[in-house]
């Protein structure tokens, strides 16, 4: 499941609308409404070219659609540079 509260904050933090993320990716307006109201699934593909689009960055996209725990584990598990 997607956190919908944080994907919806960002794209209206950074100057974007719903309608144009579901353009941008391809897919219909109301199917991406329908995929943000359940918490629904999008396909890696779409979950790319939403990164792309809104843009996220990569701890933004790990956390918004790979939940919390594998956010988490990826922030202990980093090594120092």
């Amino acid at each position: 499941m997607i956190n919908v509260a944080k994907l919806k904050g960002l794209i209206v933090e950074r100057g974007t609308t719903q309608q144009a993320v579901a353009d941008s990716i391809g897919i219909n307006r109301s199917t991406f409404y329908r995929k943000m109201k359940n918490g629904g699934d999008f396909t890696i593909a779409e979950a790319k070219k939403i990164k792309e689009e809104i843009p996220l960055t990569d701890d933004e996209a790990i956390e918004i659609f790979f939940g919390k725990k594998v956010a988490f584990s990826r922030h202990v598990n980093r090594q120092p540079a």
